[in-house]
């Protein structure tokens, strides 16, 4: 068999150093080493000698075969460096430069709320207790004092589940449920969701939040639901803040009373914040009523103490000036980033 393994060694080698990139080293590759490669050839034809003969003719393939080889990795390495070189290059981080600003989520304005109000109570020795938010009549209205027929218990008010089973309209339930225990002295805020069926405007909404306060002690008077009150209000709106006690009434409480703060924005001379007033309602308070504590197992007569609700969005509305109670739930970024 006439063949010249030293010329297709040279040739192959010329062809892998003018090859460009790593397909036309793959292209040389199969040209030589494929089903139909040259190399490929010349073995197909070994049954053609003699034992001898094919045993050294193929013993000089395989040196031929290897070089090849070894000169197409060393070629296919040179172009790898290049392009990974290359890769690098454009991909450089200068660690010099200042990094991006990360986005970070931050407390939502009626959470600032809460977490302001809850600490004010907590410096004052209350003591945060929270209760389911499905509720059950009882611990809802009937403990406290809201009988049946009692136009809070109007299906439009309320979202029920079935006859014993509600969605609670109040934190209240949890004051319930711990005067139930019957361990006394009692001083605690209960906080969190409330539902109610009402329209959705302004300053209404089917689902907020309160704050519930209770004091219960063998000897509590209104001057000390007073004094409470007004440290709050100056701790939460400013020690320039004036408070005044209106009658009002609520089954829970016996004598009951609105609170209302002088205008932080006019100093209480009246503004259209104030509706020209000059002072601000922000909750509901009065002495828990004696049936209350019977209701709930305990002795009317030695117990006395008074208990308070707060509207988490009606302070976030005061304290930022919002006016319109939407805007804490529609997940607006552009006014949600300006309590960042």
């Amino acid at each position: 068999m006439d063949i010249n393994l030293d010329k297709i060694k040279d040739k192959a080698i010329e062809s892998i150093d003018n090859a460009s990139d790593l397909k036309a080293l793959d292209d040389i590759r199969v040209s030589y080493f494929g089903k139909k490669g040259e190399i490929t050839a010349i073995m197909q034809r070994f049954k053609e000698l003699k034992d001898e003969e094919r045993k050294e003719l193929g013993k000089a393939i395989n040196l031929v075969k290897s070089a090849i080889e070894d000169e197409i990795k060393l070629r296919q390495k040179k172009f790898t460096e290049k392009i990974l070189g290359e890769k690098l290059k454009r991909e450089a981080i200068d660690v010099t430069l200042p990094s991006k600003k990360v986005n970070i989520g931050h407390l939502h304005p009626c959470t600032i709320v809460y977490n302001d109000v809850r600490k004010i109570f907590e410096k004052m020795g209350y003591t945060v207790v929270t209760g389911p938010e499905i509720e059950y009549d009882l611990y809802n209205f009937e403990k406290l004092n809201i009988e049946k027929g009692h136009p809070a218990r109007d299906e439009q008010d309320t979202f029920y589940i079935n006859d014993k089973v509600l969605l609670r309209t109040q934190t209240s339930p949890v004051q319930a449920r711990v005067m139930e225990k019957g361990k006394l002295p009692i001083c605690i805020i209960s906080a969190g969701r409330v539902f109610r069926s009402d329209s959705v405007d302004a300053t209404h909404s089917p689902t907020f939040h309160q704050i519930e306060g209770l004091v219960v002690s063998d000897n509590i008077s209104f001057a000390d639901l007073k004094g409470t009150l007004t440290v709050f209000a100056k701790s939460f709106f400013g020690n320039d803040i004036k408070t005044r006690f209106r009658p009002h009434h609520f089954p829970f409480t016996e004598p009951s009373a609105e609170m209302d703060v002088s205008c932080f924005k006019c100093g209480g001379k009246g503004c259209r914040f104030c509706k020209n007033e000059g002072w601000i309602e922000i909750l509901g308070c009065g002495m828990v009523n004696p049936k209350v504590y019977e209701l709930c197992g305990l002795d009317k007569d030695k117990c006395q103490g008074f208990a308070f609700g707060i509207g988490i969005e009606r302070l976030a509305l005061l304290k930022y000036e919002i006016d319109d109670m939407r805007l804490l739930y529609e997940n607006d970024m552009r006014f949600l980033n300006q309590f960042d």
